[in-house]
């Protein structure tokens, strides 16, 4: 198992401005960072990966898909080529970063509704769209963790048994699930069997306290969720995924108005011995 602190919290963009605050992040104990890809080129993600290298920090990706004229399960194929040529850019930018993992609810475009559940045309036209990126990832190296969003970010998968039966249907090595600890308290009914079910299709797992704030102050079933973790044979990262007010237009997205908590070194530093010791402890 490896502890990741994702950089959400303090920004989209994260460049050699942020060397201290990685600094700290590595000192703390963390093995390695959630990087978020929204803009810039390769080459900018291969001089973060050596800044990172140098610090000592692994990393994994995270984007999301915001644009409705990239959505991914559109009617129209221009539309759905945009976003496959986007997730296209963002697997070529975390393979330049050298992570192996990117993740997000890279399916359909955050915070659009259609009024309705997903329909059968969506889910087919999803399939294809996830296989022709997964084909991209894999000759990148490159595995896509699609996440399960609650119902008032996204329509198209709010529960682990439906993004896990679309993987399946996907059939793509290269695009397996994820699972995240915020919406799951939100949109099932036993957060616990929801994992347990569908371990087998994860390969990602953000941590994130029922209100975005520090990890283990809140009401998310931490000791079940550490034994179900470990008992599932899980050894991939866990992430600590927290929000605050510093980018207003992240801010909006994720529905932030207020802060969660005192300071960001709260987060990831009581955050980072809420994870090592809740996993000590299940063993």
């Amino acid at each position: 198992m490896k502890i990741g602190m994702c950089m959400f919290l303090w920004t989209t963009s994260v460049g050699r401005k942020h060397e201290a605050l990685l600094r700290d992040i590595k000192d703390t104990g963390f093995d390695g960072v959630e990087i978020p890809i929204f803009s810039g080129t390769p080459d900018d993600y291969r001089r973060l990966g050596g800044l990172l290298d140098r610090i000592g920090l692994e990393r994994t990706a995270v984007s999301a898909m915001g644009d409705p004229s990239m959505n991914l399960i559109a009617p129209d194929a221009k539309t759905r080529k945009r976003g496959i040529d986007y997730m296209k850019w963002a697997i070529d930018c975390s393979d330049a970063l050298g992570a192996t993992i990117l993740g997000g609810p890279l399916h359909s475009t955050l915070g659009q509704f259609s009024g309705s559940g997903p329909s059968a045309a969506e889910l087919k036209r999803s399939i294809y769209s996830q296989r022709a990126i997964g084909d991209h990832a894999a000759k990148r190296g490159v595995t896509i963790g699609l996440e399960a969003l609650n119902r008032f970010e996204c329509y198209l998968f709010n529960t682990m048994d439906a993004i896990a039966a679309h993987v399946d249907a996907v059939g793509h090595p290269n695009i397996r699930a994820m699972y995240d600890t915020f919406h799951s308290n939100i949109e099932e009914a036993d957060p616990i069997g929801a994992f347990t079910r569908n371990s087998d299709r994860i390969v990602h797992v953000h941590i994130s306290e029922n209100d975005r704030g520090v990890p283990g102050r809140g009401n998310i079933p931490w000791a079940e969720t550490f034994r179900a973790l470990r008992a599932s044979g899980y050894d991939g990262w866990l992430t600590i995924e927290s929000f605050g007010r510093a980018l207003k237009d992240l801010a909006a997205a994720t529905k932030v108005w207020r802060d969660f908590c005192e300071t960001p070194e709260a987060v990831y530093r009581e955050g980072y011995r809420h994870i090592r010791d809740g996993w000590h402890a299940a063993a």
